[in-house]
């Protein structure tokens, strides 16, 4: 009864489905192919719903017919949706050509089998057992179209055609058990089979969704290569295993007693060789070039190599490994099992292998302007290192060089080239399988070639650059201390004119050697930062900024130089003491180098928050707006005759490293003020220097 409820709903659903598909037949081929699936399944379910009232063996055979003439509607309908819209010369693809005619075999088989089974005819297999093959062999076959249309739509596509391959797959892998165990146990599973209608019906929905969201199932097919080669490998361990299977069959049938130890041994040895074809590379090599050859017009899937060789060029770390790395992409595209790349030298003069894979090591150098590398430049050419030998006109009797002609298994000469100059070349030994080393390969190896190339002299643009800002920073360090050793000789070369008149004063003496002290300390600074960088080697700690302000106060008076100070409380900054006075006493003496005799010079010292704030002023010339805003703590860039525009800019990233600020006001001919902010030294943290630009604004 069961059976009967069963296949009477699914010829009842598909009954009303194909009403439904029929309102729109005339659209286009699709929808006709889509028509004729449903009406033939809807035969499959009133065929089944028949044998299940009457029980009648000729509404069986009726049943396994139709069921046979639905595997060919739903063929049809899969076919149809995987021919491209637009054709090139209006001829199928091989490919299609292939599946459709592999469909019509397993269909021509099922018929043949069918008669054998009602006319009683029996070969060395059983018809009945033909039958089972069969109805097993077109259930992994729909299952290859659907994978087919599944990977080969294009992205954008697959929201409409993924219910269609859902259902049609589920109901595929429910027959695919149906008909495995039957042929495993020689016996069809009543329950399995009682149950098979509701099944497909349940699968129906999903493809009435796909005919909703697909207008004439108008789906962008796109032939995928990739696709081709896995559906192409799934065939053919579809066909190698029912083989094996028939083979064990046929042993266990005749072997008597020693049947079944004959029909496991059989089973382990075609497992074991499977395993063994799976993972051998130039197997898989050749099945590669096998599909490529007979299923395709061109060799390759060229969004697929080129995306794979990006891939492959991007998954470095250096320049050292992108070498190894342009060489794999490379012999990947031809089957290559190894291969080696040469560089041009810093120099240019020779080329040398900088980097191989599964290749020997050379240390021998091709010289930059030798027949060789001169052919490359010239020609742009893949030299085919098997046509050279035989056909050396072709390469203007090219004179190959020793340690090319010793190089094992050489095969392919791929130059690199970036614009009108070569960088390098690549050396590929010979691939695992017959390769045809035509027109298509030549073009896809020069292309990528130059993208290689073109990747080699980015990485080595990127590297000189980063060569280029490491002498930067050594030289602009050296600016720093050119500049303070300046400030320097000046305080020692006023001490030696002062010298003259006020040697023989004790007081003179004793401030004459605490600065040589003072200038042999801060040489001795500049030493060390040469060595260690410009990062300094200690850690910020506590500065006492009002004596700090008062040294550098009784050091101007010492030059003769009036210096006003206004302090408040004891505050305590955070920094380095030295480069904190070198940056204030920078400011002090830009104030009285821009102010007159007669004008004012003064600093001020207060609390702010959580800051100390440090204002210098001056009664002098001033600076421009346009200087202020292009010219101001820019290296190089000076007010003064004879200065280097060093000390600001110095004083300006010093400051900002403390997480402090310093902001300028100045008018021309009235004078100037800088405010330096800066953290107060917390030893314990409380004090947040963060909130440094809310309270500057």
């Amino acid at each position: 009864m069961i059976t009967a409820w069963s296949y009477g709903l699914a010829g009842f659903v598909y009954a009303a489905f194909a009403i439904y598909v029929a309102a729109g037949w005339r659209e286009g081929w699709r929808s006709r192919a889509l028509l004729i699936a449903t009406v033939l399944s809807t035969l499959w379910g009133i065929s089944g719903l028949a044998f299940a009232l009457t029980g009648k063996a000729i509404f069986l055979a009726g049943s396994l017919l139709a069921d046979l003439f639905r595997f060919g509607g739903w063929y049809f309908f899969l076919l149809v949706l995987l021919k491209p819209d637009s054709l090139e010369r209006g001829r199928l693809p091989i490919r299609l050509l292939w599946l459709g005619g592999i469909a019509l075999v397993l269909f021509c088989v099922g018929i043949a089998a069918q008669i054998m089974v009602t006319l009683g005819i029996s070969i060395n297999i059983p018809p009945q057992r033909l039958v089972l093959f069969n109805s097993l062999a077109m259930t992994v076959f729909i299952l290859v179209l659907i994978e087919q249309l599944f990977r080969n739509v294009a992205p954008d596509s697959r929201w409409s055609i993924k219910p269609l391959c859902l259902g049609l797959g589920g109901a595929a892998l429910f027959d695919l058990y149906l008909f495995s165990d039957a042929l495993l146990f020689n016996r069809i599973d009543a329950d399995a089979f009682s149950i098979r209608g509701f099944v497909h019906v349940l699968a129906l929905p999903l493809v009435a969704i796909s005919s909703v969201r697909s207008h004439d199932w108008k789906t962008r097919i796109v032939l995928s290569q990739r696709a081709a080669l896995q559906s192409a490998t799934l065939v053919a361990v579809g066909v190698y295993l029912l083989f094996m299977a028939a083979a064990g069959y046929y042993v266990r049938y005749f072997g008597g007693d020693w049947g079944r130890a004959f029909q496991l041994a059989l089973l382990f040895a075609a497992l074991l060789l499977l395993g063994i074809l799976s993972l051998s590379g130039s197997m898989r090599a050749k099945f590669r070039v096998l599909v490529g050859k007979h299923l395709f017009s061109y060799r390759y899937d060229y969004r697929e190599e080129w995306l794979r060789f990006t891939n492959t060029l991007s998954s470095q770390n250096g320049f050292s490994e992108m070498g190894r790395h342009v060489v794999k992409g490379l012999a990947d595209m031809v089957e290559s099992p190894a291969g080696s790349l040469w560089l041009k030298d810093p120099t240019s003069r020779f080329f040398a292998q900088a980097a191989c894979w599964n290749m020997p090591v050379s240390s021998a150098t091709e010289d930059s302007d030798s027949k060789l590398c001169q052919f490359l430049l010239d020609s742009g050419w893949v030299i085919n290192l098997e046509e050279y030998r035989s056909l050396p006109r072709r390469y203007d009797n090219l004179d190959l060089p020793v340690w090319l002609v010793e190089v094992p298994n050489a095969w392919l000469i791929v130059p690199l080239a970036t614009g009108s100059e070569m960088i390098g070349f690549a050396v590929l030994a010979t691939a695992r399988t017959k390769v045809d080393v035509n027109w298509e390969v030549n073009d896809l190896l020069k292309t990528a070639g130059q993208q290689a190339g073109a990747f080699l002299g980015e990485m080595r643009a990127t590297e000189a650059l980063l060569e280029v800002r490491k002498f930067d920073a050594f030289n602009r360090m050296s600016a720093f201390v050119v500049h303070d050793l300046k400030n320097i000789v000046a305080q020692l070369s006023l001490m030696l004119k002062n010298a003259e008149r006020h040697r023989d004063k004790p007081e003179f003496q004793q401030d004459m050697l605490m600065t040589v002290e003072h200038s042999v300390e801060r040489m001795r600074q500049l030493m060390m930062q040469l060595r260690e960088g410009t990062t300094p080697v200690d850690s910020p700690r506590g500065i006492d900024l009002g004596d700090l302000i008062r040294r550098i106060q009784t050091a101007k008076e010492a030059q003769g130089r009036d210096l006003e100070i206004d302090l408040t409380d004891k505050v305590i900054a955070k920094g380095h003491e030295d480069r904190v006075e070198r940056v204030i006493g920078h400011i002090v003496q830009n104030a009285l180098d821009a102010t007159e005799s007669g004008g004012r010079v003064w600093v001020r010292l207060k609390r702010q928050g959580a800051h100390a704030v440090v204002e210098v002023g001056d009664t002098g010339d001033g600076m421009t707006p346009e200087f202020l805003r292009e010219r101001l703590f820019k290296p190089f860039q000076t007010t003064k005759p004879s200065g280097m525009g060093i000390g600001a800019y110095e004083s300006f990233q010093y400051v900002h490293e403390l997480g402090g600020k310093i902001s300028v006001d100045s008018e021309l001919n009235i004078g100037t003020q800088v405010s330096l902010l800066l953290p107060l030294f917390d030893p314990d943290g409380a004090i947040d220097s963060n909130v440094l630009n809310e309270e500057s604004e």
